[in-house]
């Protein structure tokens, strides 16, 4: 399935493709811009606004919370008739440590409040609040690509294992675009995903 997209492209692959062009390129003028900076680090409305940025020229839902339920393989992203109150929650949830920043980073993750492009959006979203709260950002070229999606995929029911393999990536190169950038990596994307209309569940 292609998702609706401002591109008119009907291939998978072709859109894939696009989407990484262009959501590279943006993150560029993102980071360039000084507008995370000027976000409030940790809200709803900061990672809604990171991800309007990236992929307003593809989908002409970049910024909006979804309104279909997602899954991934066999795990089912938070239910739309929860993510409202789910969203409200994790906005709530102290920051001021890398342990309690990490948790809520999961906690958004299972939300997964986009149609697509969650990944990307999260992880620099992440870095905007471990740069104001602790000084610090995650070098994702440190990151193995496995291990740390492995990690995701158990962190809902267990995380010390993602604040691991986080912790030790971190860097005081916060200003550094190559370390920004690696978070945009595209063997990192989450991929795979399966739309379910809200109706039918």
């Amino acid at each position: 399935m292609v998702l609706e997209n401002k591109l008119g492209i009907t291939s998978a692959p072709e859109l894939a493709e696009a989407e990484e062009r262009i959501s590279k390129k943006k993150a560029v003028e993102l980071f360039e811009s000084g507008m995370l900076d000027k976000l409030d680090a940790g809200k709803t409305a900061s990672l809604q606004a990171i991800h309007k940025y990236l992929f307003d020229e593809i989908y002409p839902f970049a910024g909006e919370i979804r309104k279909v339920n997602i899954s991934k393989g066999n795990f089912r992203f938070a239910p739309i008739m929860y993510l409202e109150v789910a969203l409200q929650n994790i906005e709530a949830m102290p920051q001021a440590t890398f342990d309690e920043i990490i948790e809520k980073y999961v906690e958004m993750n299972v939300a997964h409040p986009f149609r697509e492009g969650n990944g990307r959006s999260t992880r620099i979203w992440l870095d905007c609040i471990l740069k104001k709260e602790i000084g610090k950002v995650v070098d994702w070229s440190q990151v193995d690509k496995e291990e740390y999606l492995s990690a995701m995929e158990r962190s809902p029911i267990k995380d010390l294992e993602i604040k691991y393999v986080l912790k030790n990536a971190l860097t005081d190169k916060i200003d550094d675009r190559e370390v920004y950038m690696k978070g945009i990596d595209h063997s990192y994307y989450y991929e795979g995903y399966t739309t379910f209309k809200a109706e039918n569940l």
